[in-house]
């Protein structure tokens, strides 16, 4: 890249779970982190979305110190640059946020550094960097995702001949992962982990074949987090018959939440959001649809002042 290139970097956000396919399965949703980028003297971010002017401005930011950090550890210190940043993921809610950060750092770092990373070698970077591939793994690849990592390793199929609509319920407050995370049991019994396991395997076969009915069945026999999570979460059995009422074929918490992602069948959104939305007013009900394209880098002619 040289000072007369601009660039954008388009990420989408990531629900992860699905129910059982715990800290492994995940699926890129149509909101958007952007990033507009050129070369500077100096590192400069801004945002004109509300939730992100709170945010560092230069090189401690997020998304800077993940680009900067991946360029280090390939020998490279990176040119410094001006980045416009858009974003309708909300933070803190349980739409990969944090995730699609990751991967725009990530996308930045190779993009400037010319650092020439293989979509396997950004998958492992930010896996490791955020514990487990499903959101960071849907951002990158889009689709429905299906991740393991083990010992600095790991293996991701992504699918994209699967078509539903969701919507999510988004309430107003945050919880964050730790916070969410802290409720889950440290071990499961072998009889727990059997059953936990089929559920989620049973889930895949669904979601692949296009049982729908199936597959709502097993987002909510998940075990191993669900249960001890929709405590947290205000109005979950509320949202759940809402839903179902109004053509959902499945409800699952979004990520570790506080977001209720409910599924329906393609066409079926609509009046799905509008059952939700006229049931829980002070929520927001957002039809989303799959992202089947995953993170983008796009060259632009630079503005002609």
């Amino acid at each position: 890249m040289t000072l007369n290139d601009r660039f954008t970097i388009k990420v989408p956000a990531s629900t992860a779970n699905l129910g059982p396919g715990f800290d492994s399965m995940g699926l890129a949703v149509d909101l958007y982190l952007t990033l507009e980028v050129e070369e500077s003297q100096k590192w400069d971010i801004r945002s004109a979305c509300d939730e992100l002017k709170s945010l560092p401005t230069d090189e401690t930011h997020f998304i800077c110190q993940i680009a900067i950090k991946t360029a280090s550890n390939y020998g490279i210190g990176l040119q410094p640059c001006k980045i416009k940043v858009e974003s309708d993921i909300p933070l803190a809610r349980g739409l990969g946020s944090s995730a699609a950060a990751i991967v725009a750092g990530i996308e930045l770092a190779d993009t400037v550094g010319k650092l020439g990373l293989t979509q396997q070698e950004k998958l492992l970077i930010a896996t490791e960097i955020e514990g487990h591939p499903d959101n960071v793994g849907a951002s990158l690849f889009g689709g429905l995702v299906i991740g393991s990592y083990k010992q600095n390793e790991v293996d991701i199929l992504s699918f994209s001949n699967i078509t539903f609509e969701m919507v999510a319920v988004i309430p107003d407050e945050i919880l964050l992962t730790k916070d969410s995370r802290g409720v889950l049991p440290a071990a499961f019994s072998r009889e727990e982990a059997i059953q936990a396991s089929s559920t989620a395997n049973l889930l895949v076969a669904a979601l692949l074949t296009q049982n729908w009915e199936m597959a709502g069945k097993m987002m909510e026999q998940d075990l191993f987090h669900q249960p001890y999570r929709k405590p947290l979460i205000n109005f979950y059995q509320e949202i759940v018959d809402i839903a179902k009422s109004n053509g959902a074929f499945g409800v699952a918490l979004s990520g570790a939440g506080p977001t209720v992602l409910c599924f329906t069948e393609k066409g079926k959104g609509n009046q799905l959001a509008q059952g939700i939305q006229s049931a829980f007013s002070t929520m927001s009900a957002k039809i989303l649809n799959i992202d089947y394209s995953g993170s983008r880098v796009n060259m632009v002619e630079r503005f002609i002042k």
